[in-house]
């Protein structure tokens, strides 16, 4: 159920901060301190402003409100499969206590824009960080997980990004036209090897039918696209030529703008590719 920003502009102060509460445990005290710069013209200054009255709250508040939210778990962060191995699940639990032991609070993370291994990396490197830095990325990843919530429960104009786009096109530069019928794989790469996300077919344009990734962040990690061009260009080339130079590509790449829009482009002959991030 969403509400309008209209609607939270109008209500009273109270009804204003028990919103923000009901959003985000403990942090009703946000909406109390934010409720006094409305009117909000939009959704995204409705969200700096809380993140504004986050900053200005005492250390004890920061704190507090930290500790109030759950931490992350291997199911989270692993988008549409859990954990591949328990070793890593393990790992993960490990890593978390050691993280509350060190800090005093738990580890927070946006495992919405995260891969499973992402986090995994991320805990390791916040674990040898220094306690003031570390409450800092707390609080910014803490500013990721209220924007994606106010982006589904609050209607208006000015929504904050809250989501990124993977796209893919293929053309076939010996041709002279857009690579129709090649047949794609995505997968996540990660710790436990390569995990299947999609299988596509080119259109008429060399493109999907719709994106690869939409419709919600694009979680930070490593990625791969098999392209198989081999079946494309074999009818399309001296009949002689028994064994083509290339049957199907890898193209492996990392993302690390969850809001971005990643677009694979590949030019592509028999004999030769190139890839590069398009637009």
């Amino acid at each position: 159920m969403t509400t309008h920003l209209d609607s939270l502009n109008a209500a009273p102060a109270e009804d204003f901060a028990g919103f923000v509460g009901s959003l985000i445990p403990g942090a009703a005290f946000l909406g109390e301190r934010a409720a006094s710069a409305r009117p909000f013209a939009t959704v995204s200054a409705l969200h700096a402003a809380l993140m504004a009255a986050l900053m200005a709250a005492s250390p004890e508040e920061q704190r507090a409100l930290l500790a109030a939210h759950p931490e992350p778990t291997a199911e989270d962060a692993a988008g549409l499969d859990p954990l591949a191995a328990a070793a890593e699940a393990e790992a993960f639990a490990r890593g978390l206590a050691a993280y509350r032991e060190r800090f005093g609070f738990p580890f927070l993370i946006c495992a919405e824009r995260q891969t499973i291994d992402a986090v995994l990396d991320a805990l390791a490197a916040r674990l040898a960080g220094e306690p003031a830095a570390e409450r800092a990325a707390s609080l910014g990843e803490f500013g990721h997980i209220v924007r994606l919530r106010l982006a589904r429960a609050v209607e208006g104009p000015g929504l904050p990004p809250s989501t990124g786009r993977l796209s893919t096109h293929v053309l076939d530069t010996h041709g002279g036209r857009p690579a129709a019928g090649v047949a794609l794989r995505l997968y996540a790469v990660g710790r436990a090897g390569r995990r299947l996300l999609d299988s596509r077919t080119t259109n008429a344009d060399g493109r999907t039918d719709a994106p690869l990734l939409a419709g919600a962040p694009l979680r930070a990690g490593r990625y791969e696209i098999e392209f198989d061009i081999g079946p494309y260009f074999r009818g399309r080339v001296d009949g002689a030529v028994r064994n083509l130079f290339l049957e199907t590509v890898p193209i492996r790449f990392g993302i690390d703008e969850p809001e971005g829009h990643y677009h694979v482009a590949m030019i592509a002959t028999p004999w030769s590719y190139t890839v590069y991030r398009g637009s």
